[in-house]
């Protein structure tokens, strides 16, 4: 009797010792597909650039840890308008320009951004360093000099056919901007919107006449013809992927106070390129 029953506990044992090495053997196998996962050698905005945000159920995931990146660096092309234009002591409204002839270029070389969010990344403020160069078309008889007292004047030439003159203003450009971003369809689609003010200093500049005698000549004065040093002003950037608009607007007169008429540059355009 004592032996059946110790032959029934080995039997229940050894069951035991079998149910729990099948189940050791399932864990382990189960363990080995897990395992042959392999992983994406890819940064997170690879990842993410597809990410459709309307399917996206917001559960253990926050795609807005990124640090905040703004838009000022690129390459930008515009025209050059004056507004608020007034000619004390003057007899001609020698500046009246042609805005489609008064062309703008800017690079702008560096950028800095910093966000204003501690959970997303679309809100921050951008800076940066800037080269800007502007193109007024001045009537085809009409350059500028000054006077003994230093007040800017102008002079009417005539040096042959097919005259052009042009005043030309170099400045290095520094702007603090507040930007808010909006994604659209996924991740890395944002539009965007900043504004601000900018401050400038002007680095050169000269007039140009170019005219036709028996072949094209060309005659640049370089001077600083009573214009403003420092410049101030504000600006205004929007765009969405590779459309990208901005505007600057000069709350400094484009002379010195009193040396010259009140003109107050408006600079409008396109980003080309960004970096």
């Amino acid at each position: 009797m004592n032996a059946e029953k110790s032959s029934e506990i080995r039997n229940a044992f050894a069951a035991v010792l079998l149910i729990i090495f099948c189940q050791l053997l399932f864990l382990r196998v189960s363990g080995q597909e897990k395992d042959t996962i392999v992983p994406i050698k890819k940064s997170a905005p690879e990842l993410l650039q597809k990410l459709k945000i309307n399917t996206f159920n917001g559960k253990g995931f926050n795609f807005f840890e990124d640090k905040f990146s703004g838009h000022w660096a690129g390459f930008d092309i515009g025209l050059n308008s004056l507004l608020n234009t007034e000619y004390p002591g003057y007899e001609s409204k020698f500046m009246d320009i042609s805005v489609m002839q008064s062309y703008a270029f800017q690079l702008n070389i560096f950028q800095y951004s910093v966000g204003l969010q501690s959970t997303r990344n679309n809100l921050g403020l951008v800076t940066g360093v800037g080269f800007q160069m502007q193109d007024y078309r001045l009537s085809d008889s009409i350059t500028l000099t000054k006077n003994i007292n230093g007040i800017v004047q102008p002079k009417e030439f005539h040096l042959g056919d097919h005259q052009k003159s042009l005043l030309s203003v170099y400045s290095v450009i520094v702007p603090v901007l507040v930007e808010y971003q909006i994604p659209l369809n996924n991740y890395r689609n944002r539009f965007y919107i900043s504004a601000g003010m900018f401050f400038g200093y002007r680095i050169g500049s000269y007039t140009k006449i170019k005219y036709r005698t028996d072949h094209t000549e060309k005659l640049k004065i370089t001077g600083n013809y009573a214009l403003s040093d420092f410049r101030h002003g504000i600006a205004f950037r929007t765009g969405y992927r590779w459309i990208n608009v901005f505007a600057m607007y000069e709350l400094s007169g484009l002379f010195e106070e009193k040396l010259g008429p009140e003109l107050h540059p408006f600079t409008f355009g396109v980003t080309l390129v960004r970096f």
